[in-house]
């Protein structure tokens, strides 16, 4: 019982300073996305993807996860965007107070789009809101297509899926149209999308979508 009391009050704690970006995201006019994803998907690299092809003047920056390393904060800066990287220490997942602890590096900056890249796991995050406007969940075709069955609030929690490393299709037997249909078994209104960050496939319209929620939200701030 104690343990659960714990556990209780740390999520409370974490939505109230989660509530409190939330507010301040909206303020600014910032769009804000958390990714999620088993290790191994290729989130940094569809990030990286994602960086190139925003459009010239858009705002951007990118706060990226792990256990230990800078290695993909590294990759990310390449793209010539404001990158810091949250070295968790041990912690499954990134919490509001970390993101809060990180922006604080950067102050007075409002930016259009906030990029946050989860540590790799589909459990531990998605208990912990961000403050984000959504989370995207990402599956790569390496991975069994009734992951949406097995942790189910991922996918529920998130707006979009990505089913990435599409161009390995040839040689691992995962079925896309099945992989859907359990996404969407899950959460029926969830926007999917097959990407490859080696053949390009799929990168135009994901960009295409998250562009356009950056500007419905600027507008609306």
């Amino acid at each position: 019982m104690e343990r659960l009391e714990i556990r209780q009050k740390v999520l409370n704690e974490n939505d109230r300073v989660a509530a409190a970006l939330r507010q301040r995201f909206a303020e600014q006019g910032t769009a804000v996305f958390n990714f999620i994803s088993s290790p191994g998907s290729g989130k940094t690299m569809l990030l990286e993807r994602t960086l190139e092809r925003l459009p010239l003047g858009m705002n951007v920056a990118v706060l990226t996860g792990d256990i230990q390393t800078d290695n993909d904060a590294r990759r990310l800066a390449r793209a010539g965007y404001p990158v810091q990287q949250i070295t968790t220490a041990g912690a499954c997942h990134l919490d509001a107070r970390m993101i809060e602890r990180a922006l604080a590096n950067w102050p007075g900056e409002e930016f259009d789009l906030l990029l946050i890249e989860n540590v790799g796991n589909l459990v531990c995050p998605t208990s912990y809101d961000l403050g984000e406007q959504a989370k995207i969940a990402v599956l790569s075709v390496t991975e069994g297509e009734d992951k949406p069955l097995k942790y189910p609030s991922a996918f529920f929690k998130s707006s979009a899926m990505i089913l990435n490393k599409t161009d390995l299709l040839p040689w691992v037997p995962f079925d896309c149209k099945a992989a859907r249909a359990n996404a969407r078994a899950i959460h029926p209104e969830i926007e999917i999308f097959e990407t490859s960050c080696t053949s390009q496939q799929g990168l135009a319209e994901w960009c295409e979508w998250l562009v356009a929620k950056v500007d419905a939200r600027c507008v609306a701030a």
